[in-house]
């Protein structure tokens, strides 16, 4: 039987639109919905258990983002013929995703939820990325899931000072902002991407844009689910409410956590204190009452802990570390702590600490990215590592993290557009956090770019960054400056800004409240750029320039240009001329091709540099031809009757001969009368002799011509 197919198309204003249609695929799903956009198409699946597993008390939200190497064409690569697991690229569609569905699920619902989407057909000319949130959205609006409200993400590129909403890949390459943004009809929930040193006004104008397209998306979401037949939401077990309880351990434990949060004191001291508080709270009742309530005890002294911290702020402009509101932690600096890194930095501010370090490499060192979507390399990287030591816990190492991957890749977006487009080196920043208590990844930022200038990497402007945090009961409302860990578990907004003394180059902004009017978010901005400049100033009281030149032990990058016909001779054989090269002067060569002049691009990579100079001299020789009529230094190499061996100065290895009646104007019977070997003179290029076929070079011809001798007339005879 023919399914019935219901769908809705939206208008992006330019001439391109999203179509959105269920009913035909997976439909065994709780909800499922195929987005497409050009030729683009995006398949998005929900299903949510129908009950949560015994003492789950959060949301077991699993959001998986995939792209089919067959959408696009495509073969994967290496032996594994088969997608095997996410990529980054994939990871961050996921974050993304995750952050805005999250806090519209009901609080207190803890049932298995799995949204996965994977990308069916792809079209160079259309970003999956920004279409994966609508997908999962509209999949979640025609389930029976209970969901606060429809929400979408787009992406907003500004091209010469326009708007475009989803922009193709080329249009985003001509951008000075590329800004992902996630929001529900009412309010903005999530905000990330990366700039070309924008204003906050600016920033705000893009957001704005962004939202108005979202709501036309979400209006469309209700729609299609209201002619397929919109669900009643399904019932769920709801947790428990003991209001008596809660009452009970507020009045006990308010003042005291209060109290505490007054003092200031270190994150380890709080802790230890609070959780003195709690035991004290679990002593109010009998073993028989814990073993009923026990889990309700925790949970509503977390409450009254969380809303003694907020009041706090809010009532007297204190914070848990006894800072004001607009305060930044106390920072220190160092660069060049790695005697043997090519260049490293330690940024502490508080009780963050990130230790940076650079890799200055060639372009074989060029992360390479090969995904449906994507092909390409980066010249420029960061990775970034949080070990378990970094906040006091012992935990199992499980590989790299979607967080490590989120937070690095926020650095990376910060810190890129500061690197030289001349810049030769392939450059790898790793930042190691060592200490966390909030903004981690901001201290990366302000780690890696000490790092880059002490590696010699000539940044254009040095960037840092702030974590902001907002703490609102709906009337009042706090602006928080370089948020602790707690402030963002506790607080209703955590937004990262990083810059230069100009403007914003990266953000990335989680929202949890409703109704965030864009004053708040403007004021926000302004004062994380009041924050970002005191933090930049740190940095460059430390390290004020990039240095001049790379550490004695970092290799040294020279780079030149051969025509295509000589690479084959520079390469030799098998690759043994480069092979014998490399190893004899202790340096690294890497040929590429320019796909437009076809000239061999040649990277001479070392720590010594006469090494380099003896691999230029010979793609000098090698690649050497003189001019006719041009004057040339030669050194005698070689002696022989009828002339003299003559090697180019500038060409070690480029021999030509010198004929003995080239060498003076006068008659020459020996060449020792004229030249020595080991002899430097200037000789003049006559091209190749139409007569022997051979080069011919003079010295003669550069000497001043002496006089003929005049002829004497003969006598005259008597007639």
């Amino acid at each position: 039987m023919i399914p019935k197919v219901f769908t809705q198309t939206i208008e992006l204003g330019d001439g391109r639109t999203i179509t959105l249609e269920t009913g035909k695929l997976a439909k065994q799903a709780d909800g499922s919905v195929v987005v497409r956009m050009g030729d683009t198409m995006l398949l998005a699946t929900v299903v949510s258990a129908r009950s949560a597993n015994p003492g789950i008390d959060f949301l077991p939200l699993t959001v998986d983002y995939r792209e089919k190497f067959a959408a696009a064409g495509r073969y994967p690569g290496g032996f594994m013929k088969r997608e095997a697991r996410p990529s980054n690229e994939e990871i961050l569609t996921m974050r993304l995703v995750d952050r805005v569905l999250r806090p519209l699920f009901p609080k207190d619902y803890h049932a298995e939820t799995q949204v996965m989407i994977q990308l069916m057909s792809h079209d160079e000319n259309v970003m999956p990325d920004a279409l994966a949130g609508l997908a999962a959205s509209t999949a979640i609006q025609l389930s029976d899931i209970p969901f606060e409200a429809p929400i979408s993400e787009v992406r907003v590129a500004r091209v010469n000072g326009e708007f475009i909403v989803n922009p193709s890949y080329t249009q985003l390459e001509e951008a000075d902002m590329d800004l992902m943004v996630g929001a529900s009809n009412d309010f903005v929930a999530m905000v990330e991407g990366e700039m070309d040193e924008v204003s906050e006004e600016e920033m705000a104008d893009a957001i704005k844009v962004a939202h108005e397209a979202i709501k036309v998306q979400c209006d469309a979401q209700v729609r299609l689910a209201e002619a397929a037949g919109k669900k009643e939401t399904r019932e769920y077990e709801t947790e428990e409410v003991n209001e008596e309880l809660a009452t009970k351990i507020h009045e006990a434990t308010y003042q005291k956590c209060y109290d505490i949060a007054k003092k200031g004191t270190s994150k380890q001291e709080r802790g230890l204190a609070f959780s003195e508080v709690k035991d004290e709270v679990k002593a109010l009742f009998t073993e028989e009452e814990l073993e009923e309530y026990g889990d309700l005890v925790g949970k509503y002294f977390s409450k009254a802990h969380k809303a003694a911290v907020r009041d706090l702020t809010l009532n007297e402009g204190l914070r848990l570390d006894g800072r004001k509101t607009t305060d930044i932690r106390p920072i220190w600096c160092e660069v060049d702590y790695l005697p043997r890194t090519h260049g490293s930095s330690v940024f502490t501010r508080g009780e963050t600490q990130a230790l940076a370090t650079v890799t200055l490499g060639t372009s074989r060192d060029a992360n390479m990215l090969d995904s449906p979507t994507i092909q390409g390399e980066e010249k420029f990287y960061l990775h970034y590592n949080f070990p378990p030591f970094s906040t006091g816990e012992a935990r199992p190492l499980r590989g790299t993290s979607r967080r490590e991957i989120g937070h690095g890749n926020l650095a990376q977006r910060a810190l890129k557009g500061m690197i030289p487009d001349d810049c030769p080196y392939t450059v790898r920043v790793v930042s190691e956090v060592l200490e966390s208590n909030g903004s981690s990844s901001m201290a990366t930022v302000c780690s890696g770019t000490m790092a880059l200038m002490d590696a010699g990497v000539q940044m254009k402007k040095p960037v840092s960054g702030i974590a902001m945090g907002l703490i609102s009961d709906g009337d009042n409302y706090a602006v928080l400056s370089d948020i602790l860990g707690d402030e963002d578990h506790l607080g209703d907004m955590d937004f990262k800004v990083t810059g230069t003394a100009d403007g914003i180059t990266a953000c990335q902004m989680d929202i949890k409240i409703k109704g965030l009017s864009y004053e708040i978010l403007v004021k926000a901005l302004k004062q994380a750029r009041d924050g970002r400049l005191h933090i930049l100033e740190k940095l460059t009281d430390t390290i004020a320039q990039p240095n001049e030149t790379v550490k004695a032990h970092a290799p040294k990058m020279v780079t030149t240009n051969i025509p295509g016909d000589f690479i084959g001779a520079l390469i030799g054989p098998g690759g043994k001329n480069i092979q014998e090269l490399q190893k004899e002067t202790e340096t690294t060569i890497v040929i590429n091709e320019d796909p437009v002049t076809e000239e061999g691009i040649v990277e001479i990579l070392g720590t010594n540099q006469e090494g380099i100079d003896q691999v230029l001299s010979r793609i000098a020789a090698l690649t050497f031809k003189a001019e006719k009529g041009s004057v040339y230094e030669v050194k005698v190499v070689k002696m022989l009757d009828f002339g003299a061996v003559v090697e180019y100065v500038e060409a070690p290895g480029n021999e030509v001969l010198l004929h003995i009646s080239e060498l003076a104007w006068e008659r020459t019977n020996n060449v020792s009368d004229v030249v020595n070997l080991g002899d430097v003179l200037d000789v003049k290029y006559f091209g190749v002799d139409p007569k022997t076929r051979k080069e011919k070079v003079s010295r003669k011809a550069l000497l001043p011509r002496p006089p003929r001798p005049e002829r004497k007339e003969a006598p005259k005879k008597d007639a």
